[in-house]
């Protein structure tokens, strides 16, 4: 605990399940925790039960290792979800997205997942209470982006449904090999690679090149900053089953 950054959100302290049926702020024994009301909230987690549960449940299997804000999503008080930000992939390209934004200025939703059994909706209510912890929670934070991943479908409706800015696509090459996806960053990230880039490059001859297209979407917590916004908004894209 002695070691939090003045830029990490604040440590909440003993939670308990908010009483109140409308949304607002929810404090633990020590600061804030979280944004929500009794039937549906987020509170700060544990960054070791949030690795847990991404793990066993994202379709990535994989978790994001600079993530530095763990909510769950809490349904009629069952932990039903989590939603994990931090660092971009490469933090120093965050300026050419929006001028002018330092390392601590901005946030990238790294992970998120939901139970299936969270009703309708579930996924764009719990980006929007997330949004809000965050501007008070981290005030330095001028903007959060995300991407949607072709795996997933649906082109990031969640972050439509969230109001959130969508600044067009672009196709990534990935390798799959032996049931798995590895991003192409992994061949030249030696260091930060680890032991699945050095699985990677030992096995290319194995391996299968896919292009998967990614959405890149972006909200601005602090509206003002979206003059330094360095791409033009598009409108939103919308899948093949929509168009027909």
């Amino acid at each position: 605990m002695g070691n939090r950054k003045p830029h990490h959100p604040p440590i909440p302290g003993i939670i308990r399940r908010p009483e109140n049926e409308y949304p607002g702020y929810i404090y633990g024994s020590l600061g804030l925790a979280g944004f929500g009301c009794r039937d549906f909230y987020l509170a700060t987690i544990p960054r070791a039960q949030a690795v847990e549960i991404i793990l066993a449940h994202h379709y990535s299997r994989r978790i994001v290792n600079n993530s530095y804000i763990h909510l769950g999503v809490f349904l009629e008080g069952e932990l039903m979800g989590v939603l994990q930000f931090g660092y971009a992939l490469n933090p120093a390209a965050a300026s050419k997205v929006v001028a002018n934004t330092g390392n601590t200025e901005y946030l990238e939703l790294n992970r998120m997942w939901l139970d299936d059994r969270a009703p309708r909706n579930s996924e764009s209510r719990a980006i929007s209470y997330a949004l809000k912890f965050i501007k008070r929670a981290c005030p330095s934070v001028r903007w959060v982006q995300s991407y949607a991943d072709e795996r997933c479908g649906r082109w990031g409706v969640v972050y439509q449904a969230a109001n959130f800015l969508f600044l067009g696509s672009h196709w990534t090459p990935f390798y799959e090999l032996d049931g798995e996806t590895y991003h192409k960053l992994l061949l030249t990230a030696h260091k930060k690679g680890g032991q699945r880039g050095e699985h990677l490059r030992q096995n290319l001859h194995r391996a299968t090149k896919r292009r998967l297209r990614q959405f890149r979407y972006i909200f601005f917590l602090k509206p003002a900053y979206k003059r330094d916004l360095r791409m033009r908004p598009r409108p939103y894209p919308k899948p093949p089953a929509d168009n027909l």
